[in-house]
Parts: structure tokens; sequence; C-alpha cells
């Protein structure tokens, strides 16, 4: 198998399902986000629409978008078959750096699929599953995964079977699939599992700044740290986490820088197949913070082109 490829910083981008599309990815990238991920995806939707597109004499990435610019770069997948795993694996293992498996999400239409932090509940399942991924392909395989259903109970265990079956790094969110986003992640348990195992651990929950990102590794010795909806609307804070880990001091994020970052956000957005009812809410997540955001984000909502969207972003209240 080969080796994980080398990170241009300990920041990442996480796979937020209706957010990480390929033209935030490509700014956060831009931004120095060390690795970016892709919305999770169904590994029967990828066999399905391989099947498709193969008779069209197309390939997989007109189904699921990138740019090249975007490397290294992650693919996310769910679900539970394990024949269907692997061909999924196959077929989008050309176009990635790495093959990430999700072990996290909350969403119920995920985990009634006895998929995504289900299977946190679920190890025999959770082993084959690991190892028909590392056996079908040479990319690094890669975990993210919750700390338990409604109690952090597992994870350790299923970490520990991760890293016996050859995944070479593992993403811990840290709340329970049952706490969804709400109330406060704990970070100890990150440091729990950096402790009992030697792969590398990433991170993940409640990183909204810099301080908090140089906390968090300060605090549970994690490698990587993985930014989530701190980034959605803001892709400057990973140009200010990494200058804050190599100089103690970052630039704050004007409004007009955050503007801005919309601005590209829509230049990209135009090579893409976005849903133009996705790039206004991604337009809605810049506003966020900023004096007079609510009067943009009403001329958002009447806004009927990409154009529109970008004469609206460039008017600081």
């Amino acid at each position: 198998m080969d080796e994980l490829p080398k990170f241009s910083s300990r920041a990442f981008l996480a796979p937020m399902a209706g957010v990480s599309d390929a033209a935030l990815r490509l700014v956060c990238k831009e931004m120095g986000a060390g690795l970016v991920m892709t919305e999770l995806t169904n590994i029967h939707a990828i066999i399905a629409k391989e099947k498709q597109l193969t008779a069209q004499r197309k390939q997989i990435d007109d189904f699921i978008e990138f740019s090249e610019l975007e490397r290294p770069h992650s693919i996310q997948l769910f679900g539970s078959d394990i024949n269907a795993i692997k061909k999924a694996a196959q077929i989008v293992e050309p176009f990635f750096d790495t093959i990430d498996y999700n072990m996290g999400c909350p969403a119920p239409h995920i985990t009634q699929q006895m998929a995504g932090g289900a299977l946190l509940q679920n190890l025999d399942l959770t082993r084959k599953i690991f190892h028909a991924l590392v056996s079908s392909v040479k990319k690094p395989v890669t975990l993210k995964m919750r700390t338990g259903i409604d109690n952090p109970t597992r994870f350790i265990e299923v970490a520990k079977a991760a890293e016996a079956e050859g995944l070479q790094m593992i993403t811990l969110h840290a709340r329970t699939v049952n706490q969804g986003y709400s109330g406060r992640s704990n970070w100890d348990l990150i440091r729990q599992l950096k402790d009992a195992i030697g792969i590398p651990v990433v991170g993940n929950g409640d990183i909204t700044s810099p301080e908090l990102a140089r906390q968090m590794i300060e605090q549970t010795n994690c490698d990587y740290v993985m930014v989530g909806r701190g980034a959605a609307g803001n892709p400057f804070l990973f140009r200010q986490i990494n200058d804050y880990l190599s100089t103690g001091t970052y630039q704050q994020c004007l409004p007009k820088n955050q503007l801005e970052m919309f601005g590209r956000y829509a230049e990209y957005a135009q090579n893409f197949k976005i849903r133009f009812a996705s790039i206004k809410q991604q337009a809605m997540r810049f506003t966020k913070g900023l004096v007079g955001g609510a009067t943009l984000r009403s001329k958002i909502m009447l806004a009927k082109t990409i154009a529109e969207l970008k004469t609206i972003m460039v008017e600081i209240p």
C-alpha cells in the first residue's frame, strides 16, 4: 500500500455534506489547507453512476467533481456492503490520493443504513469493512469516526482494529453520534486515542480560531487538526492557523477579506456543476459575523445569477 502523501500544513478541511464542494475545496486549498476531502459519497451511487458513465464513455470524475489543484485530496465513502465497498473504492482510487471511510455521520438517513456513526456498535462488520478497503486498493485508507453512539466506550477498540487492518490515519470528531453537533467536543478523548495507537491522529471538533487549533494540538498531541464549520464561509482561517502555528501571530480577517473569498469561490463555482441554490447557501455562510450581514443575506435571497451574487458580495454595509 502507498504511504500517506506529504501535507503542506497541519490543518485539514472536513468533508461537510452540502458544503465541501469542489469550489470551496479549491479556495481552502489556496488558503493553506493541507488536505481537502469530498463530501461523503454513497458507495452504491458510485457504482451505479460509473456504469452509466462508462456507457457514455465518461469517467467517475464527471460525477464526483474535483480539480487537480486540490491535491493532495481525499474522497470520503460511506456504506456497509462489503462487495460494494471494494468495487466503489477501486472505481475512485485512480482519481484521489487517499480514500477516507466515514464512521461518524450522525444523520438518521445514513445511520439507518447501518452506515456512518451507526457502525460504531458493530465491531465485527467494521473489521470486515477495514479489511475490504485495504485489500482492494493501493492508495492509503483513512478513517473519520465519532467517539461512540451515546457514550464514548468503543472508539479506542475500533481505532486499534483500523490500525491492525492497515489504515494509515484516523480523524476523531470528539462527539458522540447522539450529540450531533451540539454541546462541546471532548478533546481529552483525542488525547486518549493518540496515546493508544501508533498512526497519525487528526483532531476534529470546535476549531473556530487559530488559538483553538493550537490549543487542541497542545492538549491532545494530535498530529493534525480538521476544521469543519469554522471554515465554512471563512477559508481565511487556514492561513491564520498556519501562521499562528509557525510564528505565533496572524492577520485578522477583515470584512473585505471574507467577501473576497466568496468572489474566488464564485469564480471557481462556474467551472463545476454546483447548483445555484447551493452557491447561494455558500454566499450566506460568507456573510456570517459581518456587520450588516443580515442586509446582505436579504439581497442574496433575491439573487438570480452568480453575477448578481458577486455584485452583492462586494457591498460591505
